[in-house]
């Protein structure tokens, strides 16, 4: 046999039916030129894989930022003041910002404290982890160390290993010092005053006691965002409670009235707009606050759990969809990769933008 068979060769050959004139071709970064941030990061979408996904959590977010109710048409039942262009080019998207404990102990609390500080977020759920660890910043620091440090050594030596970050024992001992007197206070002022202490109503007086502008939650109780977290007892500020509940047992803490202050954001905002950075009780919280209004608009997760073992944590927007928790119409986007390398990248392009951009349209207001 001399000849190559056919059937070999039209397996190999096979003709391609694809339109190259709308396809947009994989190109990389150009290093010969000048290399600038915003050049890097804007040759994400074309460079493939999880690069073109950050671009494209980029354009989500950015449309977060954009969007306006004067974008929408009127509703047959809107209010006739809320039908004036002045009115709906005023409202704003309502963004959740969602996160794990792990990004306030790493230095992505930084970046969540310039979104916070300078109120481009509407609420935040988190953690009890993500909530006591920023306090104890305010108090002690949290030091750089090893994957593969021994546990058993650090449990000696009194050191907590979240990672390759160190956290002090005795950090743990001067937050007790912090939160003590003022769950005492809180205590107080449910027994003189019948205040109904809620795990928002908690880190709001927490803010106000750290009074320390490095904190997330000292400035999301100066710009009154309200912070959420369904699993307050699941940390130290739990095991803090869990003691004082000995001392006070007449201190209680009301779940119910913050699931409906939560949904009720979802429901009565004009668009939403979710940033979820991780999983677990958090994604799932804020996700089905936006269910009450039959999905959110806008949608970006950044985690790098898998979807094969049926977790929510690891649940694609597709799946969110189904449960109608993202809307059926949008162009929700999920990022695989570690939020601590990827999330700072996306807020220079997106938020930091947008603050710019409203510095200099002050400016020029300002100037005319």
């Amino acid at each position: 046999m001399s000849a190559v068979p056919n059937s070999a060769e039209e397996a190999v050959f096979q003709k391609s039916v694809f339109d190259q004139a709308t396809a947009t071709a994989v190109r990389g970064f150009n290093f010969d030129g000048e290399v600038t941030l915003d050049g890097l990061m804007g040759a994400m979408l074309t460079t493939g894989f999880q690069a073109t996904n950050i671009a494209l959590a980029i354009e989500e977010i950015n449309r977060m930022l954009a969007w306006r109710l004067s974008d929408e048409p009127p509703k047959p039942n809107d209010p006739p003041e809320h039908l004036t262009h002045e009115y709906r080019s005023q409202q704003k998207c309502t963004i959740f910002l969602s996160y794990t404990s792990n990004m306030i102990s790493c230095g992505v609390r930084e970046t969540i404290k310039y979104l916070v500080k300078n109120n481009l977020v509407h609420a935040i759920v988190s953690t009890a982890g993500g909530i006591e660890e920023d306090f104890i910043k305010c108090l002690a620091d949290t030091y750089l160390g090893d994957f593969k440090l021994k546990g058993s050594d650090l449990r000696k030596q009194g050191v907590n290993r979240l990672g390759n970050l160190l956290i002090p024992n005795d950090n743990y001992c001067k937050f007790e010092d912090f939160v003590m007197p003022v769950l005492e206070q809180m205590a107080d002022e449910q027994v003189s005053k019948g205040t109904r202490w809620t795990p928002s109503r908690i880190i709001h007086r927490l803010g106000q006691a750290i009074n320390n502008e490095d904190s997330v939650y000292y400035w999301a109780y100066k710009n009154n965002i309200p912070v959420f977290s369904p699993a307050i007892t699941d940390g130290s500020l739990g095991d803090m409670m869990y003691f004082f509940s000995y001392k006070r047992p007449e201190f209680v803490v009301d779940l119910i009235e913050d699931i409906r202050a939560i949904n009720n954001i979802a429901v009565y905002a004009n668009a939403t707009g979710q940033i979820i950075l991780g999983g677990g009780v958090i994604k799932h919280h804020t996700c089905n606050a936006n269910l009450m209004r039959n999905g959110a608009n806008f949608s970006v997760y950044i985690n790098t759990g898998h979807e094969f073992d049926g977790s929510d944590s690891g649940a694609s927007p597709d799946e969110a969809v189904s449960w109608g928790k993202i809307r059926v119409d949008a162009k929700p986007v999920k990022v695989s990769v570690d939020a601590s390398i990827v999330f700072p990248l996306i807020v220079s392009q997106t938020f930091v933008k947008h603050m710019k951009k409203q510095e200099e349209e002050a400016a020029k207001k300002a100037d005319a």
